[in-house]
């Protein structure tokens, strides 16, 4: 497996947060020691919804900070920021020509960004799923790990690999596939009792918060008047609670309260102290790297340059031959 390239982005709008690390960065650092992995900091794509985004260069170097404190390792993955790799854009524009108006118009992730910033439905975001196939393509990846909102762009970076190998009579382009992760990955709820942790609606824990700030936002979690009779159906709202404290506690504490919820004796304030506790704990050591690699800008600026000579030197590969193919003079 370790031939087979893997490749997944983040865009740097803002901290990576617990449902980020467990939904997928922990896998990630599961997948360096098997896959030829490729992981990006997608600071063209914030563009797209980020104008004018404050010290784009420092959110880059917060997300780079946030995987290594994770775990991913730059001696076993190629960690780069998209912007160092100009061969993307070249690849970008050609995929452009070989994509339809129509097609792009199509794509559900645009209608709902325009429809969230009407005042700003720039020609990048209509044209996202060819960058996102660029990134893709220029490595010839063979596995993207995507959530269920990129699933129609993935098709669209198949879409644009078939389209090129039919056009230029030419079986180059591998179609990348979706990458589902295992049971190793889980889905952690919002604080605010929706269904799924998520930086767009305000209701995260983030890996750099201390340990202060996680205490007083798990307490705020919201909660309910408390069960009104034993062994009743657990809303969702609790529910929600109780998986968090399925991720970070131990069986003996979700037991614990569990009996407490079925006996109608339970008292979230109690509940809601451990599960601060406990997230605390696992939370900690994560915390303390962060802070470690973002005192050290010079050591990220390294292992940033280092990861882009790599991923410029298989795009480059890449490009040299889509030019050769295309007709173009190779570089």
């Amino acid at each position: 497996m370790e031939n087979e390239i893997v490749l997944s982005g983040i865009r740097p709008t803002g901290n990576l947060h617990l449902g980020n690390y467990f939904g997928a960065v922990r896998s990630f650092v599961k997948m360096q020691e098997e896959y030829n992995c490729y992981f990006f900091i997608a600071d063209w794509h914030s563009l797209t919804t980020h104008p004018k985004p404050e010290n784009i260069q420092r959110s880059a170097r917060t997300i780079l900070a946030e995987y290594l404190a994770c775990g991913i390792d730059p001696e076993k993955a190629t960690i780069y920021i998209q912007s160092d790799v100009h061969e993307t854009i070249e690849l970008y524009l050609y995929l452009n020509m070989n994509t339809y108006i129509g097609e792009l118009g199509r794509v559900t992730t645009f209608k709902e960004k325009a429809r969230r910033q009407p005042d700003n439905v720039n020609a990048g975001l209509f044209t996202y799923p060819t960058l996102m196939a660029a990134d893709i393509l220029q490595h010839r990846a063979k596995w993207v790990p995507v959530g269920k909102d990129q699933e129609q762009n993935m098709e669209m970076a198949r879409k644009c690999a078939r389209r090129f190998n039919n056009i230029y009579q030419t079986e180059f382009f591998p179609e990348p596939q979706n990458y589902y992760f295992s049971g190793d990955a889980l889905k952690v709820p919002g604080l605010d009792g929706s269904g799924k942790m998520g930086k767009s609606d305000g209701n995260c824990i983030f890996l750099i918060d201390d340990e202060k700030v996680v205490r007083k936002k798990v307490m705020r979690a919201v909660t309910d008047s408390g069960p009104q009779t034993p062994n009743s159906p657990k809303p969702e709202v609790i529910q929600n609670l109780f998986t968090m404290m399925g991720i970070v506690s131990t069986p003996d504490t979700v037991k614990y309260f569990d009996e407490k919820w079925n006996d109608c004796s339970i008292r979230y304030g109690d509940m809601k102290k451990q599960l601060a506790e406990d997230m605390v704990r696992v939370m900690q050591p994560i915390h303390e790297r962060i802070v470690e690699f973002s005192s050290n800008e010079e050591r990220l600026d390294r292992i940033a340059r280092v990861g882009a000579e790599k991923a410029r030197e298989s795009a480059a590969r890449t490009l040299n031959e889509v030019r050769r193919i295309i007709g173009f003079r190779p570089y």
